[in-house]
């Protein structure tokens, strides 16, 4: 139990740290968008494929379980969108990104402190912390929501594919179902739940990655424990949110 408090306290005063006021905010800038086009633009590839398969798969299983005639088919494009809009495109794709974004920052992070990288910057007078994680925070707030929008639109066109190419539902009815009931929180909902999960991601594996000790192992564990914890943090948070916001 101590030593979870002692993380706890640790990780909010690296926080303390990396939110104190950048001296070269011109730096900074640059750092942000080199890391904008690292961690976000170079998320985009895998974010389309899940999400043209999850919209596939919710659609063709959505399909098969309603083969009661009294149901309209039009609700089979209304669950495909309201299930990539509310849970698919944020929670999922927050989980694979702790995979893909927090492992990359971890061992990119563990990696320079292993080699005393950081300590000759703390040497010359710089804030490793700040300067090293902040863009990365700022970076993935901005890009993040960009990528769920583009998961929803893309899963949303893989059920349609899905649908239309198995014959599972009409296009008339799959698109009808889209428009029918449409209510504009369930965007606002996701994209809060995806600022949320990028600052997660972000930190906990900054925070893994910055207090590394050791060589190319350790390295390797601290990525692990980023993705594992904050796995857990992401659905935990996906909890409290939906209560909070849905409720």
């Amino acid at each position: 139990m101590m030593n979870i408090f002692f993380h706890i306290g640790r990780y909010f005063l690296l926080m303390l740290k990396v939110f104190s006021r950048p001296e070269k905010t011109k730096i900074y800038f640059k750092q942000t968008l080199k890391e904008i086009n690292i961690l976000g633009i170079g998320s985009i590839g895998i974010v389309v494929i899940i999400s043209i398969f999850m919209g596939a798969v919710i659609t063709l299983q959505t399909a098969y379980n309603t083969e009661n005639p009294l149901i309209p088919m039009y609700l089979i494009g209304l669950t495909a969108r309201d299930s990539m809009m509310l849970e698919f495109s944020s929670t999922i794709v927050g989980l694979i990104l702790a995979g893909k974004v927090g492992s990359n920052i971890a061992s990119e992070i563990g990696t320079m402190r292993v080699t005393e990288q950081i300590d000759a910057m703390e040497i010359m007078g710089v804030n490793s912390a700040s300067y090293l994680i902040l863009p990365k925070i700022v970076a993935t707030i901005f890009i993040n929501p960009f990528l769920t929008i583009i998961s929803m639109f893309v899963g949303i066109v893989g059920g349609w594919f899905a649908a239309v190419s198995t014959g599972a539902v009409t296009s008339y009815d799959y698109i009808y179902g889209i428009h029918y009931a449409f209510i504009p929180f369930y965007i606002t909902y996701a994209l809060i739940k995806t600022v949320v999960f990028a600052f997660i991601i972000t930190t906990v594996s900054a925070y893994h990655g910055y207090y590394t000790q050791g060589g190319a192992l350790e390295v390797g564990r601290s990525s692990t424990k980023a993705v594992v914890y904050s796995s857990v943090l992401i659905l935990l948070f996906n909890l409290l949110l939906t209560q909070l916001l849905l409720a």
